[in-house]
Protein backbone atom coordinates (compact mmCIF):
# COMPACT_ATOMS: atom_id res chain seq x y z
CA UNK A 1 0.00 0.00 0.00
CA UNK A 2 1.26 3.70 -0.80
CA UNK A 3 2.72 5.08 1.86
CA UNK A 4 0.24 8.65 3.14
CA UNK A 5 1.70 11.87 3.25
CA UNK A 6 2.13 12.96 6.77
CA UNK A 7 -0.07 14.40 9.07
CA UNK A 8 -0.80 18.26 9.13
CA UNK A 9 1.49 19.52 11.31
CA UNK A 10 -0.31 20.67 14.67
CA UNK A 11 2.20 21.43 17.10
CA UNK A 12 3.02 24.63 18.42
CA UNK A 13 6.04 25.98 17.78
CA UNK A 14 8.23 26.27 21.06
CA UNK A 15 10.38 29.40 21.31
CA UNK A 16 13.57 28.72 23.42
CA UNK A 17 14.35 31.59 25.62
CA UNK A 18 17.33 31.21 27.92
CA UNK A 19 15.76 32.51 31.65
CA UNK A 20 18.99 33.98 31.74
CA UNK A 21 21.05 35.59 29.09
CA UNK A 22 24.27 33.90 27.92
CA UNK A 23 26.77 36.32 28.80
CA UNK A 24 29.88 37.27 26.47
CA UNK A 25 33.19 37.65 27.86
CA UNK A 26 36.37 38.17 25.81
CA UNK A 27 39.57 37.33 27.71
CA UNK A 28 43.22 37.85 26.92
CA UNK A 29 44.84 34.43 27.97
CA UNK A 30 47.52 31.93 27.29
CA UNK A 31 47.80 29.65 24.69
CA UNK A 32 46.60 26.92 27.21
CA UNK A 33 42.94 27.70 28.28
CA UNK A 34 41.40 25.69 31.42
CA UNK A 35 37.87 26.24 32.31
CA UNK A 36 36.77 28.84 33.94
CA UNK A 37 36.43 28.81 37.66
CA UNK A 38 38.04 25.57 38.17
CA UNK A 39 41.81 26.61 36.45
CA UNK A 40 44.31 29.75 37.39
CA UNK A 41 45.43 31.07 33.88
CA UNK A 42 49.09 31.65 33.56
CA UNK A 43 50.19 33.93 31.33
CA UNK A 44 52.59 33.11 29.27
CA UNK A 45 55.27 35.83 27.68
CA UNK A 46 55.01 34.94 24.15
CA UNK A 47 51.56 33.06 23.92
CA UNK A 48 48.48 34.86 24.39
CA UNK A 49 45.60 35.04 22.09
CA UNK A 50 41.95 36.64 21.92
CA UNK A 51 39.37 33.78 22.62
CA UNK A 52 35.72 34.62 23.19
CA UNK A 53 33.35 32.42 25.74
CA UNK A 54 29.87 32.29 26.30
CA UNK A 55 28.78 32.16 30.06
CA UNK A 56 25.58 30.12 30.48
CA UNK A 57 23.89 29.64 33.76
CA UNK A 58 27.43 29.72 35.30
CA UNK A 59 28.53 26.98 32.98
CA UNK A 60 31.78 28.11 30.72
CA UNK A 61 30.60 27.59 26.66
CA UNK A 62 34.17 27.51 24.41
CA UNK A 63 32.91 26.64 21.21
CA UNK A 64 35.19 28.41 18.97
CA UNK A 65 34.39 31.35 16.41
CA UNK A 66 31.75 28.70 14.03
CA UNK A 67 29.43 28.67 17.12
CA UNK A 68 27.82 31.90 18.93
CA UNK A 69 23.83 33.37 20.03
CA UNK A 70 23.84 30.23 22.55
CA UNK A 71 20.79 29.60 24.49
CA UNK A 72 20.31 27.52 27.61
CA UNK A 73 17.98 24.66 26.43
CA UNK A 74 18.09 22.14 29.67
CA UNK A 75 20.94 19.86 31.60
CA UNK A 76 20.84 16.20 32.53
CA UNK A 77 22.80 14.59 34.92
CA UNK A 78 26.58 15.36 33.54
CA UNK A 79 25.90 17.56 30.69
CA UNK A 80 24.36 21.11 29.74
CA UNK A 81 22.26 21.15 26.34
CA UNK A 82 22.26 24.86 24.21
CA UNK A 83 20.84 25.81 21.17
CA UNK A 84 23.82 28.01 19.27
CA UNK A 85 24.32 29.70 15.42
CA UNK A 86 26.21 27.63 13.27
CA UNK A 87 27.99 29.92 11.02
CA UNK A 88 29.05 27.50 8.52
CA UNK A 89 25.30 26.07 8.00
CA UNK A 90 23.39 29.24 8.72
CA UNK A 91 21.29 27.42 11.12
CA UNK A 92 20.84 26.76 14.56
CA UNK A 93 22.32 23.30 16.55
CA UNK A 94 22.02 22.07 19.35
CA UNK A 95 25.47 22.14 22.00
CA UNK A 96 25.96 19.05 24.46
CA UNK A 97 28.24 20.19 26.77
CA UNK A 98 29.83 17.19 28.94
CA UNK A 99 32.63 16.83 31.45
CA UNK A 100 32.87 13.35 32.23
CA UNK A 101 36.11 12.81 32.99
CA UNK A 102 36.15 12.56 37.01
CA UNK A 103 33.92 9.47 36.73
CA UNK A 104 34.51 5.99 35.05
CA UNK A 105 30.79 5.28 34.27
CA UNK A 106 30.34 9.18 32.66
CA UNK A 107 33.76 8.11 30.65
CA UNK A 108 31.93 5.03 29.42
CA UNK A 109 28.96 6.34 28.88
CA UNK A 110 30.10 9.15 26.78
CA UNK A 111 32.69 6.36 24.23
CA UNK A 112 29.72 4.83 24.13
CA UNK A 113 27.28 7.04 22.40
CA UNK A 114 30.34 8.86 20.29
CA UNK A 115 31.58 5.31 19.05
CA UNK A 116 27.87 5.03 17.93
CA UNK A 117 26.59 8.02 16.74
CA UNK A 118 29.60 8.36 14.81
CA UNK A 119 28.80 5.09 12.74
CA UNK A 120 25.59 5.59 12.34
CA UNK A 121 26.25 9.11 11.37
CA UNK A 122 29.45 7.85 8.45
CA UNK A 123 26.36 5.11 7.36
CA UNK A 124 23.72 7.65 7.07
CA UNK A 125 25.86 10.32 5.08
CA UNK A 126 25.98 7.25 2.04
CA UNK A 127 22.45 6.54 2.29
CA UNK A 128 20.34 8.87 0.02
CA UNK A 129 17.94 11.54 1.67
CA UNK A 130 15.05 9.08 1.06
CA UNK A 131 16.68 6.29 3.71
CA UNK A 132 17.98 8.12 6.45
CA UNK A 133 17.00 6.40 9.25
CA UNK A 134 15.24 8.34 12.52
CA UNK A 135 18.16 8.75 14.68
CA UNK A 136 20.02 11.87 16.19
CA UNK A 137 23.47 12.00 14.47
CA UNK A 138 26.30 14.66 15.44
CA UNK A 139 27.26 16.81 13.27
CA UNK A 140 30.68 18.05 15.02
CA UNK A 141 32.25 16.91 18.12
CA UNK A 142 34.74 20.05 19.98
CA UNK A 143 37.22 19.26 22.13
CA UNK A 144 40.95 20.37 23.29
CA UNK A 145 44.04 19.81 21.05
CA UNK A 146 45.92 17.14 23.07
CA UNK A 147 44.20 14.61 25.76
CA UNK A 148 46.05 16.18 28.44
CA UNK A 149 44.10 19.65 27.41
CA UNK A 150 40.80 18.15 27.62
CA UNK A 151 38.61 19.05 30.06
CA UNK A 152 35.30 19.27 28.22
CA UNK A 153 33.53 17.85 25.09
CA UNK A 154 30.96 19.50 23.22
CA UNK A 155 28.96 16.98 20.65
CA UNK A 156 27.06 19.15 17.99
CA UNK A 157 23.96 17.84 17.11
CA UNK A 158 20.78 19.25 14.69
CA UNK A 159 18.17 21.38 16.93
CA UNK A 160 14.84 20.15 17.06
CA UNK A 161 12.09 22.05 18.81
CA UNK A 162 10.88 19.55 21.18
CA UNK A 163 10.41 15.96 22.50
CA UNK A 164 7.71 13.79 22.89
CA UNK A 165 7.91 14.17 26.65
CA UNK A 166 6.83 17.65 26.32
CA UNK A 167 4.32 17.43 23.75
CA UNK A 168 2.05 14.89 25.49
CA UNK A 169 1.91 17.48 28.77
CA UNK A 170 0.21 20.47 26.24
CA UNK A 171 -2.14 17.69 24.29
CA UNK A 172 -3.73 14.42 23.22
CA UNK A 173 -2.40 13.46 20.35
CA UNK A 174 -4.91 12.46 17.06
CA UNK A 175 -4.85 8.22 16.02
CA UNK A 176 -3.30 9.62 12.67
CA UNK A 177 -0.18 11.40 14.43
CA UNK A 178 -0.28 8.90 17.12
CA UNK A 179 0.06 6.27 14.79
CA UNK A 180 2.65 8.34 12.85
CA UNK A 181 5.03 8.84 15.50
CA UNK A 182 4.72 5.07 16.30
CA UNK A 183 5.98 4.32 12.70
CA UNK A 184 9.02 7.12 13.15
CA UNK A 185 10.16 4.87 17.09
CA UNK A 186 9.96 2.00 15.10
CA UNK A 187 11.83 2.71 11.66
CA UNK A 188 14.54 4.23 13.89
CA UNK A 189 14.90 1.06 15.98
CA UNK A 190 15.11 -1.45 13.27
CA UNK A 191 18.41 0.39 12.22
CA UNK A 192 19.51 0.55 15.66
CA UNK A 193 18.67 -3.03 16.25
CA UNK A 194 19.95 -4.24 13.12
CA UNK A 195 23.65 -2.81 14.25
CA UNK A 196 23.51 -5.22 17.63
CA UNK A 197 22.65 -2.33 19.94
CA UNK A 198 20.49 -1.75 22.23
CA UNK A 199 19.29 1.50 23.12
CA UNK A 200 18.37 0.71 26.92
CA UNK A 201 16.76 3.89 27.54
CA UNK A 202 13.89 4.57 25.36
CA UNK A 203 11.55 7.10 26.78
CA UNK A 204 9.26 10.45 25.69
CA UNK A 205 11.72 12.75 26.41
CA UNK A 206 14.37 10.80 24.21
CA UNK A 207 12.53 11.48 20.79
CA UNK A 208 12.44 14.78 20.05
CA UNK A 209 9.97 16.19 17.28
CA UNK A 210 9.97 19.20 15.03
CA UNK A 211 7.23 21.10 14.03
CA UNK A 212 6.81 20.12 10.34
CA UNK A 213 6.31 16.87 11.21
CA UNK A 214 8.71 15.88 8.77
CA UNK A 215 8.82 12.24 7.68
CA UNK A 216 12.59 12.05 7.30
CA UNK A 217 13.39 14.07 10.63
CA UNK A 218 15.96 12.51 13.30
CA UNK A 219 13.99 11.50 16.40
CA UNK A 220 15.52 9.15 18.56
CA UNK A 221 18.34 10.65 20.96
CA UNK A 222 20.38 9.95 24.04
CA UNK A 223 22.81 6.71 23.32
CA UNK A 224 24.83 6.66 26.57
CA UNK A 225 22.87 3.82 27.82
CA UNK A 226 23.21 1.73 24.75
CA UNK A 227 25.34 -1.31 24.73
CA UNK A 228 26.18 -3.61 21.40
CA UNK A 229 24.60 -7.36 21.89
CA UNK A 230 26.43 -9.24 19.17
CA UNK A 231 25.01 -12.34 19.04
CA UNK A 232 28.72 -14.47 19.05
CA UNK A 233 29.09 -13.09 22.37
CA UNK A 234 27.85 -14.89 25.80
CA UNK A 235 26.79 -10.71 27.41
CA UNK A 236 26.33 -13.09 31.03
CA UNK A 237 27.67 -10.88 33.56
CA UNK A 238 27.88 -7.87 31.55
CA UNK A 239 24.59 -6.25 31.34
CA UNK A 240 22.70 -4.78 34.18
CA UNK A 241 19.50 -3.97 35.71
CA UNK A 242 20.26 -0.44 35.72
CA UNK A 243 19.35 0.58 32.62
CA UNK A 244 15.88 2.35 31.52
CA UNK A 245 13.70 4.98 33.20
CA UNK A 246 11.95 3.10 35.38
CA UNK A 247 8.59 3.54 34.23
CA UNK A 248 9.77 1.95 30.95
CA UNK A 249 11.69 -0.56 32.57
CA UNK A 250 11.16 -4.41 30.87
CA UNK A 251 10.10 -6.80 33.59
CA UNK A 252 12.86 -9.21 32.36
CA UNK A 253 15.77 -6.55 33.98
CA UNK A 254 14.49 -6.24 37.31
CA UNK A 255 13.89 -10.02 37.34
CA UNK A 256 16.78 -11.13 34.75
CA UNK A 257 19.31 -8.42 36.08
CA UNK A 258 21.85 -9.83 33.75
CA UNK A 259 19.89 -11.41 30.83
CA UNK A 260 18.27 -9.31 28.16
CA UNK A 261 17.94 -8.70 24.65
CA UNK A 262 16.41 -6.49 21.80
CA UNK A 263 12.91 -6.95 23.98
CA UNK A 264 13.61 -4.65 26.23
CA UNK A 265 13.39 -1.78 23.34
CA UNK A 266 10.54 -3.29 22.11
CA UNK A 267 8.85 -3.13 25.93
CA UNK A 268 9.82 0.24 26.24
CA UNK A 269 8.34 1.29 23.41
CA UNK A 270 4.72 -0.70 23.92
CA UNK A 271 5.14 1.66 27.36
CA UNK A 272 5.25 4.95 25.37
CA UNK A 273 2.51 3.76 22.89
CA UNK A 274 0.35 3.64 26.28
CA UNK A 275 1.53 6.76 27.38
CA UNK A 276 0.98 8.43 23.76
CA UNK A 277 -3.16 6.75 24.14
CA UNK A 278 -4.08 8.80 26.95
CA UNK A 279 -0.88 11.35 27.89
CA UNK A 280 -0.82 9.09 30.87
CA UNK A 281 2.55 7.25 31.48
CA UNK A 282 1.23 3.39 32.10
CA UNK A 283 3.29 1.96 34.74
CA UNK A 284 4.24 4.76 37.42
CA UNK A 285 6.50 3.04 39.62
CA UNK A 286 7.29 4.36 42.68
CA UNK A 287 10.14 2.14 43.04
CA UNK A 288 11.66 -1.47 42.33
CA UNK A 289 8.66 -3.80 43.08
CA UNK A 290 6.13 -1.05 42.90
CA UNK A 291 7.23 -0.91 39.20
CA UNK A 292 6.69 -4.78 39.02
CA UNK A 293 3.01 -4.76 40.84
CA UNK A 294 2.11 -2.38 38.07
CA UNK A 295 2.72 -4.42 35.40
CA UNK A 296 1.25 -7.53 36.88
CA UNK A 297 -1.94 -5.97 37.49
CA UNK A 298 -2.23 -4.97 33.94
CA UNK A 299 -0.59 -7.88 32.14
CA UNK A 300 -1.58 -10.37 34.56
CA UNK A 301 0.38 -12.94 36.70
CA UNK A 302 2.85 -15.27 34.10
CA UNK A 303 1.75 -18.87 32.88
CA UNK A 304 3.91 -21.89 34.39
CA UNK A 305 5.40 -21.72 30.98
CA UNK A 306 6.05 -18.00 31.13
CA UNK A 307 8.07 -18.10 34.37
CA UNK A 308 10.96 -20.51 33.11
CA UNK A 309 12.19 -17.04 31.50
CA UNK A 310 12.81 -16.05 34.57
CA UNK A 311 16.24 -17.08 35.00
CA UNK A 312 16.98 -16.22 38.84
CA UNK A 313 15.49 -18.07 41.00
CA UNK A 314 14.78 -16.64 43.82
CA UNK A 315 13.04 -13.95 41.39
CA UNK A 316 10.94 -16.28 40.44
CA UNK A 317 10.05 -17.45 43.80
CA UNK A 318 8.86 -14.20 44.63
CA UNK A 319 6.54 -13.84 41.04
CA UNK A 320 4.85 -16.95 42.39
CA UNK A 321 4.45 -15.63 45.80
CA UNK A 322 2.15 -12.86 44.68
CA UNK A 323 -1.38 -13.23 44.43
CA UNK A 324 -2.70 -13.60 41.13
CA UNK A 325 -3.66 -11.14 38.79
CA UNK A 326 -5.45 -11.60 36.16
CA UNK A 327 -4.88 -9.74 32.79
CA UNK A 328 -7.20 -6.45 31.96
CA UNK A 329 -8.70 -6.38 28.60
CA UNK A 330 -6.76 -2.97 26.59
CA UNK A 331 -10.09 -1.44 25.60
CA UNK A 332 -11.03 -1.63 29.34
CA UNK A 333 -7.73 1.05 30.01
CA UNK A 334 -7.99 2.45 26.50
CA UNK A 335 -11.81 2.42 25.80
CA UNK A 336 -11.49 5.08 22.52
CA UNK A 337 -8.29 3.62 20.96
CA UNK A 338 -8.03 2.29 17.86
CA UNK A 339 -8.56 -1.45 17.83
CA UNK A 340 -5.55 -2.65 15.83
CA UNK A 341 -3.01 -0.12 18.08
CA UNK A 342 -4.34 -2.12 21.53
CA UNK A 343 -3.38 -5.29 19.69
CA UNK A 344 -0.05 -4.22 18.82
CA UNK A 345 0.49 -2.55 22.22
CA UNK A 346 -0.16 -6.13 23.65
CA UNK A 347 2.38 -7.96 21.74
CA UNK A 348 4.53 -5.11 22.83
CA UNK A 349 3.99 -5.76 26.61
CA UNK A 350 4.18 -9.50 26.30
CA UNK A 351 5.45 -10.78 29.22
CA UNK A 352 7.81 -13.41 28.18
CA UNK A 353 10.66 -11.70 26.35
CA UNK A 354 10.67 -14.56 23.85
CA UNK A 355 7.11 -14.31 22.50
CA UNK A 356 7.23 -10.45 22.33
CA UNK A 357 7.08 -8.75 18.77
CA UNK A 358 10.82 -7.50 17.53
CA UNK A 359 11.12 -4.37 15.75
CA UNK A 360 10.65 -6.04 11.99
CA UNK A 361 6.94 -7.69 13.23
CA UNK A 362 5.98 -4.65 14.62
CA UNK A 363 6.52 -2.39 12.24
CA UNK A 364 4.35 -5.13 9.89
CA UNK A 365 1.60 -4.85 12.12
CA UNK A 366 -1.28 -3.74 10.25
CA UNK A 367 -1.98 -0.70 12.49
CA UNK A 368 1.26 0.61 10.94
CA UNK A 369 0.03 -0.25 7.19
CA UNK A 370 -0.55 2.75 5.67
CA UNK A 371 3.30 3.80 6.26
CA UNK A 372 4.66 0.19 6.00
CA UNK A 373 7.31 0.67 3.34
CA UNK A 374 10.57 -2.41 3.94
CA UNK A 375 12.30 -0.30 1.41
CA UNK A 376 12.47 3.14 2.96
CA UNK A 377 13.74 1.61 6.16
CA UNK A 378 17.42 1.30 6.34
CA UNK A 379 19.27 -1.27 8.36
CA UNK A 380 22.81 -0.94 9.21
CA UNK A 381 25.27 -2.42 6.61
CA UNK A 382 28.32 -3.61 9.33
CA UNK A 383 26.59 -4.66 12.77
CA UNK A 384 28.50 -3.95 15.73
CA UNK A 385 30.78 -6.23 17.29
CA UNK A 386 31.20 -7.04 21.24
CA UNK A 387 34.68 -5.34 21.55
CA UNK A 388 33.24 -2.22 20.91
CA UNK A 389 32.32 -2.53 25.19
CA UNK A 390 34.97 -1.88 27.70
CA UNK A 391 33.69 -1.99 30.78
CA UNK A 392 36.95 -2.58 33.17
CA UNK A 393 38.83 0.00 31.48
CA UNK A 394 39.74 3.04 34.31
CA UNK A 395 38.61 6.32 33.70
CA UNK A 396 42.63 7.42 32.30
CA UNK A 397 42.33 5.02 29.14
CA UNK A 398 38.82 5.93 28.88
CA UNK A 399 39.91 9.25 27.69
CA UNK A 400 42.70 8.37 25.66
CA UNK A 401 40.07 6.13 24.35
CA UNK A 402 37.60 8.98 24.07
CA UNK A 403 40.10 11.38 22.37
CA UNK A 404 41.15 8.59 19.66
CA UNK A 405 37.31 8.30 19.14
CA UNK A 406 37.03 11.77 18.25
CA UNK A 407 40.04 11.64 16.00
CA UNK A 408 37.85 8.79 14.00
CA UNK A 409 34.75 10.88 14.35
CA UNK A 410 36.50 14.13 12.72
CA UNK A 411 38.56 11.47 9.97
CA UNK A 412 35.32 9.75 8.93
CA UNK A 413 33.82 13.45 8.44
CA UNK A 414 36.68 14.46 6.06
CA UNK A 415 36.10 11.34 4.27
CA UNK A 416 32.08 12.35 3.74
CA UNK A 417 32.79 15.26 2.38
CA UNK A 418 32.70 17.83 5.81
CA UNK A 419 34.60 19.88 7.88
CA UNK A 420 35.76 18.85 11.59
CA UNK A 421 36.47 21.47 14.61
CA UNK A 422 39.11 21.10 17.15
CA UNK A 423 39.52 24.21 19.54
CA UNK A 424 43.14 25.34 19.42
CA UNK A 425 44.38 25.82 23.21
Amino acid sequence: MGRRWPPTPFIKQEILRPLHPPIHLFFVIPHRVHELHRHQYRMAEDEVRATKFELIRGQVFEVGPRYHSLSYIGEGAYGMVVSAYDQATRTRVAIKKISPFEHQTFCQRTLREIKILSRFRHENVCLSVKSMSSIINIQDIIRASTVDQMKDIYIVQCLMETDLYKLLKTQNLSNDHLCYFLYQILRGLKYIHSANVLHRDLKPSNLLLNTTCDLKARFICDFGLARVADPDHDHTGFLTEYVATRWYRAPEIMLNSKGYTKSIDIWSVGCILGEMLNSRPLFPGKHYLDQLNLILAVVGSPSEEDLQCIINEKARSYIVSLPHKVKQPWNKIYSHADPKALDLLDKMLTFNPNKRINVEQALAHPYLEQYYDPADEPVCEEPFKFEMEFDDLPKESLKELIFEQINEFHRLKQKDGDSSQVLSS
